[in-house]
């Protein structure tokens, strides 16, 4: 007698599972959605964040306790609007010049009394910078030219 009612539930057990499987199966195909939207949204995301990406305000980092921001590398930045303010202020400066400028002529547009050579001096350096970086050339003279535009970048 034992084996038929083993039999039966059993029977029962198997009776329920189609039912049971029938329900995580659409579970399964609901999660599965759900994952396919993330994904999508996922894609979305990073593909503004790669349009944005020469859009992004100037990086800053503290060295010894101060805020300083940072210059990119040229061929690392989509766009000179990943300069700070005073360097794409610079940068056009050298640009609009019809030749190789000389840092006086750079400070006096910026306002600088360009008289006195103390002034000059961390404007010679602040120009020094983005032609380490290749924003700019510094020509054996002391003098500065631009470098041509990268092509593609709106700059």
């Amino acid at each position: 007698m034992q084996e038929r009612q083993w039999i039966t539930a059993r029977r029962s057990e198997r009776d329920a599972l189609p039912e049971e499987l029938a329900k995580q199966l659409q579970e399964v195909q609901a999660e599965r959605d759900e994952l396919a939207i993330a994904e999508r949204v996922l894609n979305r995301l990073s593909e503004q964040a790669r349009a944005d990406a020469g859009a992004l305000a100037p990086v800053s980092v503290k060295v010894a306790g101060q805020a300083v921001l940072l210059i990119p590398h040229r061929s690392d930045a989509a766009d000179e609007g990943a300069l700070p303010g005073d360097y794409r202020k610079i940068l056009a400066i050298v640009r609009e010049a019809d030749g190789p400028v000389q840092v006086r002529a750079v400070g006096e547009r910026l306002g600088l009394e360009a008289s006195v050579r103390g002034k000059l001096e961390p404007l010679r350096a602040k120009m020094t910078k983005p032609a380490d970086h290749g924003w700019l050339h510094k020509r054996p003279d002391g003098r500065f030219t631009a470098r041509p535009q990268l092509r593609g970048t709106g700059a």
